[in-house]
């Protein structure tokens, strides 16, 4: 599979949310805390020009995006996801393409939207709805 081809056209019917818990815990927490937090000052660009990792709870703007922009940017990694969408960016974000499989990608998703409010899950759903 190359970049090109690397977004996923439509979003799975089931969801493994337990195992996407485990590999949030795994690949993500690291970087975006154990309970979905982020770093500290994640609005403002650290001295590399680089923005912190961003939280992924309800006071993020992950929900703010839909489901085919998110798992782009978790198999490509953010500047690439960006590239694709003809904006130059830099991003602290790999790509996670070579260590998680498409299905395992979209479980770390379902986990992360499990855990958001009604509100933004619902407001999330209906941006994933229309780019379908």
């Amino acid at each position: 599979m190359t970049q090109a081809d690397a977004q996923t056209e439509a979003t799975p019917e089931t969801f493994d949310i337990v195992r996407g818990e485990t590999l949030y815990a795994e690949y993500c927490a690291a970087c975006h805390g154990a309970d979905l937090e982020g770093q500290p000052d994640w609005r403002s660009p650290g001295p590399d020009g680089v923005l912190p990792a961003p939280p992924h709870d309800e006071t993020g703007h992950t929900w703010h995006h839909a489901d085919s922009v998110l798992f782009d940017y978790t198999k490509l990694g953010g500047k690439a996801a960006l590239a694709r969408q003809g904006v130059d960016f830099e991003s602290g974000m790999p790509g996670f393409d070579e260590q998680l499989s498409d299905a395992e990608i979209w479980d770390v998703i379902a986990y992360i939207k499990s855990t958001w409010p009604e509100r933004q899950r619902a407001i999330q759903a209906e941006r994933s709805a229309q780019t379908q």
